[in-house]
């Protein structure tokens, strides 16, 4: 029997402190999920992008890989929506956890915390399984030292849960009641400042706002009349994932998600993704009465292009033209995918509103959906809240009176115009409207013009408050915070 030959001797890993054995260096494994929603939050903090559009590409080019399931696709949106949208409330928690001021914590470790932090504190993930992955996300992204550090941070946080947490680093509501909301709704204070002048009343329609600026979404399509009808859509979704829209005859919700692109209604344009808001704005600009000529309509700020379509639609339904103008370029090229197949004649042009390229009094019905704060769609960008100053108002204000102005100016006497913003902040409605009407501002007269009451064409629509203005509500209509003056020239 011949002799077999010996084994080598393994040497023994080398002893750590206190005469243990070190374990063996393990390389980071990368999880595909938290990889993808690290790298949406990065983008979100560094180039200032929108996770609406940053999300889905990568989602895209993550669905190649047949490992990558639709659950994975999921969380990861969860993940990224969910930190962001809870964004104060964790920063708060984090404060609480370290011994620096949080402005001291690198942000790509402050992102890897938040992503932690929202497994811990908004889902069910279990709380071994949360720290262990957003442990190995930093070991991936941030090196293991600082992963370490990742590590003790959220072992600090797993020790309470969310309500536990916000009884600790949110002031007593009859202490700073403010301040309580903002950090208990995830809020920056100015905004839940701004949010309660317009809304009015007490506290308890302020935190049914500010709950419903939390929620996820529906996803919401229009069916362009003349080109769709709500009931293809349905169809298309399939009766167990669509419901008819809450308010607008065209609208169809997507109540159990999915991809809108996949509808062939949308990938010909033939339907869109619009918010029922949107919708009312347009449908309400479109239903108003005006005596004699109705050809010529004007959408003044179009892009990217949604309301631009729908008012399009309804103009060819009476043989009226449309004119979309949008001042960037680029949006105006989505203005034109937006509008391409329309059945009634249109035409997009590139052209500043405040500088019109039309002569005055040259339309009867004029729609302005001005740019804004846009913390009317806090739900559908929640970064927006934590990017925006209450200083970017004052920017925004001449533009939005300078452009009022020249659609008034633009419409003949006895036209329409539609003075829209996707903001209820007072500053950027009932105030521009008011003090357009009113001449205030430095060589500027009163325009002779008069309001009409919004409400009766937002037909079946509850709660639109005392007028002749509308201001539209997450929580009390399922919308974004549409605003919606309709004005009439006089002379």
């Amino acid at each position: 029997m011949s002799e077999q030959p010996r084994q080598p001797r393994r040497k023994p890993a080398p002893a750590g402190a206190g005469g243990k054995q070190a374990k063996p260096y393990r390389r980071p494994q990368k999880d595909p999920v938290r990889m993808l929603a690290f790298e949406v939050l990065r983008a979100v903090d560094e180039r200032d992008a929108y996770a609406n559009l940053v999300l889905p590409p990568l989602l895209r080019k993550a669905r190649q890989d047949e490992k990558f399931q639709a659950r994975d696709a999921a969380l990861a949106t969860e993940l990224v929506y969910g930190t962001l949208r809870r964004q104060g409330t964790y920063d708060a928690v984090i404060k609480a956890c370290i011994d620096r001021p949080l402005r001291e914590v690198d942000p790509p470790v402050l992102d890897v915390l938040s992503l932690g932090a929202h497994q811990l504190l908004g889902t069910r993930i279990p709380t071994h399984a949360a720290v262990s992955a957003s442990v190995e996300l930093a070991r991936v992204v941030l090196g293991d030292g600082r992963a370490k550090f990742v590590n003790a941070v959220l072992r600090k946080i797993a020790a309470h849960d969310l309500d536990g947490w916000l009884e600790r680093v949110a002031p007593p509501y009859e202490e700073d009641a403010e301040e309580h909301l903002a950090v208990y709704h995830s809020h920056p204070r100015w905004v839940v400042s701004a949010l309660w002048d317009a809304l009015g009343g007490g506290r308890a329609g302020i935190e049914d706002l500010l709950e419903a600026d939390n929620e996820r979404p529906e996803v919401t399509l229009v069916a362009r009349p003349g080109r769709s009808t709500p009931q293809e859509l349905l169809e298309a979704v399939g009766e167990e994932s669509a419901l008819p829209g809450r308010w607008s005859p065209y609208a169809v919700r997507m109540a159990e998600g999915g991809e809108p692109g996949a509808l062939e209604a949308v990938r010909e344009g033939r339907a869109g993704v619009q918010d029922e808001g949107s919708q009312l704005v347009a449908m309400a600009l479109a239903a108003v009465p005006v005596e004699g000529r109705d050809e010529r309509w004007l959408d003044g700020c179009a892009g990217p292009g949604g309301k631009a379509a729908l008012l399009g639609a309804l103009a060819a339904e009476r043989g009226a033209f449309l004119l979309a103008s949008e001042k960037q370029p680029h949006r105006a090229r989505l203005v034109e995918r937006a509008l391409a197949g329309n059945p009634g004649p249109y035409q997009v042009i590139t052209a500043d509103g405040t500088r019109p390229a039309w002569l005055p009094g040259s339309f009867d019905r004029v729609l302005m959906d001005v740019p804004c704060s846009g913390l009317g769609a806090l739900r559908r960008r929640p970064e927006a809240r934590w990017r925006r100053r209450p200083e970017d108002l004052e920017g925004f204000a001449p533009l939005q009176r300078g452009l009022l102005r020249q659609a008034l100016t633009a419409v003949r006497v006895g036209g329409v115009v539609g003075y829209a913003t996707c903001s209820p902040h007072l500053a950027e409605t009932r105030v521009v409207v008011d003090d357009v009407l009113k001449g205030r501002g430095a060589g500027n007269a009163p325009v002779s013009a008069e309001l009409i009451d919004a409400r009766p064409f937002m037909a079946g629509v509850p709660a639109l408050g005392d007028g002749p203005d509308v201001q539209l509500w997450p929580h009390l209509h399922g919308t974004d915070a549409m605003y919606l003056a309709l004005l009439r020239r006089t002379a």
